[in-house]
């Protein structure tokens, strides 16, 4: 992220997550620049003017956001490392390759911000992750990057490294504060935002692991240069985690703008043993599907959302011609009734019924009815099946259940029907 590049996974250095590596790459450089020359207002300045939009899944502007951030004190930021939508890993390789790049980010922003205490959240499931996390934060102390009078700056902050308990919903940023209270991992009703009432009750703002990642390149080569790279609307390079029936799956680092057939053939690799494409996930399993239709949609933000689905948090999915879409449907809709926290009934119930119908449609036992049936749940969980998507509930779990559903009624009818009529899956 220091540098604009395109990468596979195994093409890092195995010790780019240690302090020496990270300075002898020009780490923290930056930083002391800032923390010498730079007010905290003009820092707050470059990251609005760079128009970086959240790379966590909600893609809103990161520098507006910080201006939401009410004036008490104290104040807090929340870095959100609960990577757990299906499909991605692009966070995972930047918490356990690249930490310092990270830490280098926080302080920046809460220099920027007037925060003194920054907590890291990161998914229970991450043990090295979050131990190459801890190692670089002691890492940072011992150099006098965190702690008391940074770098002789006056500037000072403490940085708290936490594990979640491993539960999706605490990638909702209110959910992740509760857990991080100690409570449980429930999404608070909204408002008031966690910019006004977050952690503690205290102005807090919570961004993802790739977005504070972008700081230092923003900070060091101006928020003009970062709005010059990409197309409007999407600017900046953004990491996509491609998976599935592709030849070449891994983490890439892309300027967007390119289209889905360039990502999916140029760098997958295109589709494995030579099969058909059949369809993929843009933006992880809250998104609607796309298909072959859309491949020549340029891969932006704004771009996919006029295709009724997201870039979400990165994650491609690519389904192959031997892919069942029904029992693909099921083991999405199967992950958020598992996931779902249960406070709203929409929710609980909904996303439960929903696997039940798609069950029994997998195993054979399928009604005609029941294509209606699904969609009829859906609407009693997203009412009128809109994009973006109407909510009953305190937040986008449920209405994400509903995503395989309409892309299955959208786009395989047919295969349900076979379902149906033919006592099960025609695929075998």
């Amino acid at each position: 992220m220091t540098q604009i590049l395109t990468t596979r996974m195994e093409a890092h250095p195995s010790d780019s997550h240690t302090l020496g590596r990270y300075e002898d790459t020009g780490g923290y450089a930056v930083l002391r620049t800032a923390l010498a020359g730079m007010q905290p207002d003009a820092i707050v300045a470059e990251v609005k003017a760079s128009n970086l939009r959240g790379r966590g899944g909600a893609n809103f502007p990161c520098g507006v956001k910080w201006g939401f951030l009410a004036p008490s004190r104290p104040r807090y930021l929340v870095i959100n490392g609960d990577e757990s939508e299906p499909g991605t890993f692009k966070d995972r390789q930047l918490l356990e390759r690249d930490p310092h790049q990270l830490i280098e980010g926080i302080i920046l922003s809460a220099y920027a911000l007037g925060v003194h205490h920054a907590f890291i959240y990161i998914r229970g499931e991450y043990p090295r992750p979050a131990r190459r996390v801890q190692r670089a934060v002691e890492e940072a102390y011992g150099a006098g990057y965190l702690g008391r009078d940074i770098l002789g700056s006056g500037f000072d902050l403490e940085v708290t490294v936490h594990l979640g308990a491993g539960a999706y919903i605490c990638g909702e940023e209110t959910a992740l504060l509760n857990s991080l209270e100690g409570r449980r991992g429930e999404p608070r009703i909204k408002p008031p935002f966690p910019a006004v009432e977050g952690l503690y009750a205290k102005p807090t703002i919570v961004n993802n692991v790739e977005t504070i990642s972008n700081i230092p390149w923003i900070v060091g080569n101006g928020g003009a240069a970062y709005d010059a790279i990409g197309p409007e609307g999407s600017r900046g390079t953004r990491m996509f985690s491609l998976s599935g029936h592709v030849n070449q799956p891994g983490n890439y680092e892309v300027v967007m703008g390119m289209t889905w057939r360039d990502f999916i053939y140029g760098y997958g690799g295109g589709i494995r043993h030579g099969n058909a494409l059949k369809a993929w996930i843009p933006g992880g399993a809250s998104a609607p599907w796309f298909v072959e239709e859309h491949l020549d949609t340029p891969l932006t933000i704004d771009d996919v959302a006029k295709n009724r689905s997201m870039l979400g948090s990165g994650a491609v999915v690519v389904m192959d011609e031997t892919t069942c879409m029904v029992k693909a449907a099921l083991r999405v809709v199967r992950f958020f009734a598992h996931e779902s926290c249960g406070q709203c009934t929409p929710c609980r119930e909904g996303a439960t019924w929903l696997q039940q119908v798609l069950t029994r449609i997998e195993a054979g036992a399928g009604r005609d009815i029941d294509l209606d049936l699904l969609l009829d749940i859906s609407d009693n969980i997203s009412p009128g099946l809109a994009w973006p998507p109407a909510m009953t509930t305190i937040c986008p779990l449920g209405p994400s259940a509903v995503s395989p559903i309409t892309s299955i009624a959208t786009y395989f009818k047919d295969e349900v029907a076979a379902h149906v009529h033919g006592g099960g899956c025609p695929l075998g």
